[in-house]
């Protein structure tokens, strides 16, 4: 069983920043890749960066130069630095893991975090 628990999300101005944290537990063997997603109501959840356990790193179009993900491996943590942001940015933000446990890999979700951003 791996547990992914998030923080960082909250209410803040456009052009502000927040950094998003990803925590994973567990039965943990290995993890591939990290991923962060974010929905908004009514709308499929879509992607918004991915960074494998190499360090290669993709990100959707609507926040390149303004988004870094970063892991720390150590701590089996993954993080969402977000800055510049804007209203658009608005969204429920969800961390996905893929990782290696009990000799199968799987996709882990976390609950999300709710980002706000005010015009």
């Amino acid at each position: 069983q791996v547990q992914l628990m998030e923080s960082g999300g909250g209410l803040v101005q456009a052009g502000e920043s927040l950094r998003l944290s990803c925590a994973a537990s567990g039965s943990i063997s290995s993890i591939n890749a990290w991923g962060w997603y974010r929905q908004v109501p009514g709308k499929q959840r879509d992607m918004v960066a991915l960074i494998t356990s190499g360090g290669n790193t993709n990100y959707a179009d609507s926040v390149k130069g303004r988004f870094t993900i970063s892991g720390d491996n150590a701590k089996n943590t993954v993080f969402l630095q977000m800055n510049s942001l804007k209203p658009g940015d608005t969204a429920v933000y969800y961390c996905n893991l893929l990782v290696v446990t009990g000799g199968l890999t799987r996709s882990c979700w976390g609950q999300g975090t709710q980002v706000t951003v005010s015009a």
